[in-house]
């Protein structure tokens, strides 16, 4: 890219392309660079990093010959997304990838099954800087007004400074009026878990099904997490990687006896 030229900015999420969250982020992307979007046709939330093998596959383009925004629906997942984008869309690496607003957390654990941290891990595995946004607010019609400055001031810190290899930021909103947001703050992910029950049903014909319902626990009492961040009053952002070795265990595997 050079000085002169608009940073191409591919957009996706995992909660449909109509989500209103997306369109923020469409709103906000627009004014920093030429966009394209290509987002999943459903919601896919907690897709996690699913992709589509044993089914076809469908892009439907939504904008209009002329129109200044270039947009698709897909089918698939939000990874199937960014890959379509990418390999027959673009035709070479957008400069940015930016994946939501979702609509509720993407904190601590939760960073695991997100479609839209997927998406966003996704670029990151294709070597394209990228970021994944959600607000503390599931509600279909939340504010996102109130995070839009915060949007453009780390997308933008990004397109000047890039990431290093490997490096995909996890951004976290808390539900606050934008004079109420205390700051950003680089974080640590949380240690939490879900405690789990399932909702045990039966159909009309009689069949056993199950509902998954559960409380996300934080077990984290550290004041440099992502779930602090957000309590108090802060973005959080945590830099996560798709590189799942645990580095710190090789030296001690290594003193175990494998080969005797």
């Amino acid at each position: 890219m050079t000085k002169t030229a608009k940073p191409l900015i591919l957009i996706t999420n995992d909660d449909g392309v109509s989500a209103p969250g997306l369109r923020a982020l469409i709103d906000v992307m627009s004014e920093l660079g030429t966009v394209v979007i290509v987002a999943p046709d459903k919601p896919q939330s907690a897709t996690g990093h699913s992709i589509t093998i044993n089914d076809t596959l469908y892009l439907n383009k939504i904008s209009k010959d002329g129109d200044i925004i270039t947009e698709y629906s897909c089918s698939g997942t939000p990874v199937d997304c960014v890959k379509l984008a990418v390999n027959e869309i673009l035709h070479r690496k957008p400069d940015l990838c930016v994946s939501g607003v979702n609509h509720g957390s993407n904190s601590s654990i939760n960073v695991i099954y997100s479609g839209t941290m997927s998406a966003a891990v996704e670029a990151g595995i294709e070597g394209i800087p990228a970021i994944g946004f959600s607000l503390l607010d599931y509600d279909w019609n939340a504010n996102f007004e109130n995070i839009k400055p915060f949007i453009r001031k780390i997308a933008t810190q990004v397109l000047e400074n890039s990431l290093s290899d490997g490096v995909i930021l996890n951004v976290n909103f808390p539900k606050l009026e934008t004079k109420d947001i205390k700051g950003i703050k680089i974080c640590r992910q949380a240690k939490a878990i879900y405690v789990e029950k399932f909702d045990k049903r039966k159909t009309p014909q009689g069949r056993d099904y199950y509902w998954l319902a559960g409380e996300l626990v934080n077990q984290d009492h550290g004041e440099d997490t992502d779930e602090w961040a957000l309590k108090n009053g802060y973005v959080s952002v945590v830099p996560v990687q798709f590189d799942l070795t645990a580095h710190h265990s090789m030296q001690q595997l290594n003193t175990w006896k494998w080969n005797e």
